[in-house]
């Protein structure tokens, strides 16, 4: 029979060839012809996440499970995926599409950075402000002065 040095052997080694077989299929897909086809995975994602902020009635953010669900994978295959393609995992997509929108609003809207918190669907507008400045290094009031000063 089988020691037990030659199962944890051979269960290591299948484990290795199905992590570089679950690595290699990101990789096969890296070419820039996969990303122009209709259906690929990024650009269905690019347009529900695109969706999902252009939508009036929506008032919240969207999760990457919700993404993931809406377009029939894993939350992790889709990370994994779009870390592969673009360097950036899902929620990091979310977070930009969320400061875009919250950049437009603050221009065309005279509204309290509060009422824009809630707008994009944030329950705390401390927590918009806290992410906004991290992504952007100024805080919503100070983005929303500095692009009046600059435009006459």
């Amino acid at each position: 029979m089988f020691s037990q040095d030659v199962l944890v052997a051979q269960s290591d080694l299948l484990l290795t060839y199905a992590n570089r077989f679950y690595h290699r299929q990101f990789l096969t897909r890296r070419t820039p012809e996969s990303n122009r086809e209709p259906d690929s995975l990024l650009m269905r994602f690019e347009y529900r996440l695109a969706a999902h902020f252009t939508q009036p009635s929506e008032h919240s953010i969207p999760t990457v499970q919700e993404l993931a669900d809406e377009l029939n994978v894993s939350p992790a295959y889709l990370s994994d995926m779009l870390r592969t393609l673009t360097s950036q995992n899902t929620q990091q997509h979310i977070h930009h599409a969320l400061i875009e929108k919250a950049k437009r609003l603050l221009l065309v809207t005279s509204a309290s950075v509060n009422e824009t918190a809630y707008q994009l669907g944030f329950e705390y507008p401390q927590y918009f402000s806290r992410l906004f400045k991290k992504k952007t290094g100024m805080t919503p009031v100070g983005f929303r002065l500095s692009m009046q000063i600059a435009s006459p």
